[in-house]
């Protein structure tokens, strides 16, 4: 047993040093890739083909951004008198992500700032959420396993919803101004937050039921009165008696 079980491993091992680029075994069949049977036995690693593929992800706000665009911090500056490569290192050509996210975040402040000085007001901090919740989604249609930035996200829009619901009651003007520059949706928050579990589910149909039945019982007691009062003559007492004399 013990010899047996040297060679089996001797031979693997030759075929591990025989195979020096590790191939899966899906990819090796679509190929059509063949290894001779007189260079020794080859070990294939077999490996799920989803741990190679990227999810496509749609259509970035991002993109919309023109490429000659200068970054946020040298907006100001005059693009004619800088030379063109110094110009493509300042563009959004040559940014990164978060510079890019900058830009966006500033142009979609600019379509709901009350004055060129506002900064903090309702209208600018749901620019800023809608932006970064955007991207968020965009982020997370390429990595779903992401939790960090699901929830993060999530909180970013539970903190848009606030605001909304803050300049919906305060400033309905500027909110039916918010949601239509920014494209957003506003439904209603549920009544209850309650989750629904089984008990709960069956407890609420047992009372329905009983208060469908009780409404039954009722209008069948009120039709057996209006019969009751429909076949039982109607008494004419004299409006007024007059006082008998007395001896």
């Amino acid at each position: 047993m013990f010899a047996l079980r040297t060679v089996v491993f001797g031979a693997l091992a030759r075929g591990v040093r025989a195979a020096p680029s590790l191939v899966s075994a899906g990819r090796a069949a679509a190929q059509g890739q063949t290894r001779p049977l007189a260079a020794g036995p080859c070990v294939l690693h077999v490996c799920r083909p989803y741990s190679t593929e990227k999810s496509a992800g749609g259509p970035s706000q991002l993109d919309e951004l023109p490429p000659t665009m200068l970054k946020k911090e040298y907006l100001g500056i005059n693009a004619e008198e800088i030379n063109d490569v110094v110009k493509r290192l300042l563009s959004l050509d040559m940014a990164s992500q978060s510079d890019k996210l900058k830009v966006k975040i500033q142009q979609l402040v600019d379509k709901v700032r009350r004055d060129p000085d506002d900064r903090a007001t309702a209208e600018v901090r749901i620019a800023v959420l809608t932006a970064r919740i955007q991207n968020f989604k965009e982020h997370l249609q390429l990595h779903p396993k992401d939790k960090a930035n699901k929830r993060r996200m999530l909180m970013s829009i539970d903190r848009r919803k606030k605001l909304l619901k803050s300049l919906r009651r305060t400033r309905y003007d500027s909110f039916e101004h918010v949601c239509t520059e920014l494209n957003i949706e506003y439904t209603f928050p549920p009544e209850y937050y309650r989750r629904a579990t089984k008990r709960w589910i069956a407890k609420k149909a047992f009372c329905l039921q009983v208060h469908k039945e009780a409404k039954k019982l009722r209008a069948e007691k009120f039709a057996e009165k209006v019969t009751e009062k429909k076949h039982t003559p109607k008494s004419h007492a004299p409006l007024y008696v007059f006082p008998q004399p007395t001896d």
